[in-house]
């Protein structure tokens, strides 16, 4: 969620989101009298390993031959289809406009002026951002001397543009250039531009198909810009070289298997360009040394099948992070620059304490692991001394910012937890003292106004699931008060307690807002990962159950007035929970959904489906596999029975969760739902995974899904 004047009040006493007193005359509809649509159901009968399935949504599908998907390009059908869905979707919505708008106004109001991030000084510069007071997007500067320079004003670049959402932001080392990837397609495809700090002018330096995330980074000379490329189907699979005066571009490396993935990075004392290639169960890295940029990338070790590592540098070697020899919450060891031999263990592995990032310094590594499921920072020394720190909040989480400079005496750490806003916290490498740099900063509020608890929901195997819960002080333990619970629970992406001002504009209402760190995610290491993959994903699904029986049980909630709320693969979550438990929630929503798992990765064309075949496995070759992704995907296994209302976003362009999976859902949950209750479906025709990333598009949205909430209960 984005962190970025609200209604206050009491929370026992607060109206929720709609309001109203006793005595007031009887209340309008919940939803309006609005036609539905009626997509055809058309036979498409799949043979795939013996088995058979009918289709019958299979025509909503399109991918072009070439290029984008496009408002102009899409088949008549389709584009009538999502053009009716909208409708639908605009007709039913349009009661909580007004809510949606006051929604968006508060939360603008208390995180106006939000600075983003404090300053990195590297060299006697110092680089920052920060979104100006009554502004949506970020302005980049830098400092020295007490004097300003601006690098790049977001709201000029956005300006005219239908999308827009920039990554990468980063200085070369001699502070000559300073680069950034867009996109102002949608479609997840960067451009990079580069600036000139001499002279101040702007340059497109690629001008398209860049890969942005982790995907750029300026070589130790200044001299060249390394970044990825993608490929047709959106896979990245190239790295090039191009000289900062775009004179020159050279392929470094292509990688020819579409299930690794590709990420690129200097390491921390600029000694080399690292080249990361990993899938969910391998990997390997190449170097580039610094002497010799232009050489041919050094393999440090060969892939193999069940070794994931990562290579940075300190203490003049090199340091891997690594699960080798069944290490599977990883272990530090240090290698020979030169050979890549394993000198020493550093760090040996520790089961249930999982390893998640390194920083390293001149003076000390830096690392982020986990205890009992929550952030702890450790600092090692170079004679073997270490230093822990943590925080006694039942939720928090830690961050370790990129771009630290190598010399620096401190480590800048961001502490939040769900009622505690951002703060920058420099930590002494030396005697681990605390200093607290910049905070962020949200207008009209208390910490004390609210309370942060930590739960243990038991899961039906006995296995004990971690909710984080975010309440107003004194909110009733009664049953009255309407939950919001999301989810996550796949790829080992963890769903960290953070500080997040749309979850307060829910909570000030009278809500609550819960995270149910259910298997498939890491919160408890490496096994809480597994034990929620492939043959084993259901657990996802009744943990995430268990988890809002239990709120309900302990009067934090009552059944049917629980709403669940996914994303991406958080979507697979609660439309399989819908599909198993539809009377526990009073509403679903369900963001870029990945709901048509079956059809999806039985399509070798799909960019990231070579990449997950280890999450989910291969209904193509593996019977299985086709008979356990059948038993769980939520298309497939829609029946006749109550539904809650439910409302599915999507993006016309997006190439990872297309906008056919939940316009599929949503016609199934349509034909056979025995309820009255409407399924929605809202698809944006310029975005595609994310939309924009300006504060007002990315509060719009959530507002329009708290309004939905308050409508499905009220």
């Amino acid at each position: 969620m984005a962190r970025r004047e609200f209604l206050a009040g009491t929370a026992a006493g607060a109206f929720l989101l709609t309001g109203g007193s006793a005595g007031a005359k009887a209340a309008a509809p919940r939803w309006p009298d609005a036609p539905r649509p009626n997509a055809p159901r058309l036979s498409h009968v799949i043979e795939q390993l013996g088995r058979k399935r009918d289709d019958v949504y299979s025509w909503m599908k399109f991918v072009p031959e070439q290029g984008e998907r496009t408002r102009d390009n899409i088949p008549k059908p389709v584009a009538k289809m999502l053009a009716d869905e909208n409708a639908y979707a605009e007709a039913m919505l349009k009661p909580t406009r007004a809510l949606q708008d006051e929604l968006v106004r508060a939360m603008l109001a208390r995180g106006a002026g939000d600075v983003a991030a404090p300053a990195i000084e590297k060299d006697g510069w110092a680089y920052s951002s920060a979104i100006p007071a009554g502004a949506t997007h970020a302005r980049y500067i830098r400092e020295r001397d007490g004097k300003s320079e601006l690098l790049v004003d977001e709201a000029a670049r956005a300006k005219g543009q239908p999308y827009f959402r920039s990554t990468g932001h980063q200085p070369s080392p001699d502070h000559r250039w300073f680069a950034w990837a867009e996109d102002v397609i949608g479609n997840d495809r960067h451009r990079i531009i580069i600036r000139d700090n001499q002279s101040g002018t702007l340059r497109t330096l690629v001008d398209k198909d860049a890969y942005g995330y982790d995907a750029m980074v300026f070589a130790p000379s200044s001299g060249w810009l390394f970044w990825i490329w993608r490929d047709a189907r959106n896979r990245p699979t190239r790295l090039y070289r191009t000289s900062v005066d775009g004179k020159t571009t050279d392929l470094v490396y292509e990688e020819k298997d579409p299930a690794i993935f590709m990420s690129v990075k200097r390491t921390a004392a600029d000694g080399f360009v690292a080249l990361t290639l990993a899938g969910p169960e391998t990997a390997e890295v190449r170097l580039l040394a610094a002497a010799d940029e232009t050489a041919p990338p050094m393999v440090v070790w060969p892939r193999k099948t069940g070794v994931r590592y990562e290579i940075d540098e300190w203490n003049g070697h090199l340091v891997a992070l690594t699960d080798a020899d069944d290490a599977f919450d990883m272990k530090l060891l240090q290698l020979d620059p030169k050979s890549f031999r394993t000198l020493a263990t550093l760090v040996p592995h520790r089961a249930g304490t999982p390893i998640l990032q390194l920083q390293p310094f001149q003076s000390a590594l830096v690392r982020l692991e986990r205890v009992d499921g929550l952030h702890q920072l450790v600092i090692l020394r170079a004679d073997g001394s270490e230093r822990s720190i943590a925080f006694d909040d039942p939720a928090y989480a830690i961050e370790l910012p990129a771009e630290q400079s190598y010399a620096a005496p401190t480590v800048m750490i961001v502490h939040q937890s769900p009622k505690s806003p951002r703060r920058w916290i420099a930590v002494d490498l030396a005697d681990g003292k605390q200093s607290v740099v910049q905070q962020q900063q949200v207008a009209n509020f208390n910490p004390d106004d609210y309370e942060v608890e930590r739960l243990f929901a038991p899961a039906p195997d006995g296995e004990m699931v971690p909710v984080t819960l975010l309440s107003r002080r004194g909110t009733p333990k009664d049953g009255s008060a309407p939950l919001l619970q999301y989810g996550y629970g796949s790829y080992g992406v963890p769903s960290d307690p953070e500080f997040s001002i749309p979850a307060l504009a829910l909570v000030d209402r009278g809500w609550r807002y819960a995270i149910a760190h259910v298997r498939g995610g890491s919160e408890k290491g490496r096994r809480w990962f597994l034990g929620g993959r492939k043959f084993t994903k259901r657990n996802s699904f009744t943990d995430f159950i268990a988890s809002a029986e239990h709120l309900c049980a302990g009067g934090y909630a009552t059944k049917g007035r629980v709403i669940a709320y996914g994303l991406s693969a958080g979507g697979l979550l609660v439309g399989a929970s819908m599909n198993i438990a539809p009377t526990l929630w009073g509403g679903v929503i369900a963001q870029v959904p990945f709901v048509d798992m079956l059809n999806t990765m039985s399509d070798v064309s799909h960019p990231l489906v070579p990449l997950f075949r280890p999450d989910w496995g291969d209904p193509l070759a593996d019977p299985k596999a086709y008979d356990y992704i059948a038993s769980i995907s939520p298309y497939e296994n829609v029946r006749a029975a109550p539904y809650p209302p439910l409302l599915c976003t999507a993006g016309l362009k997006d190439d990872r969760v297309s906008y056919w999976e939940p316009a599929k859902l949503v016609a199934e949950v349509r034909h056979r739902s025995t309820s009255d209750n409407p399924a929605i479906l809202k698809t944006d025709m310029d975005s595609g995974h994310q939309g924009s990333a300006d504060l007002a598009s990315v509060y719009a949205q959530q507002a329009l899904f708290w309004a939905f909430a308050d409508r499905c209960l009220s």
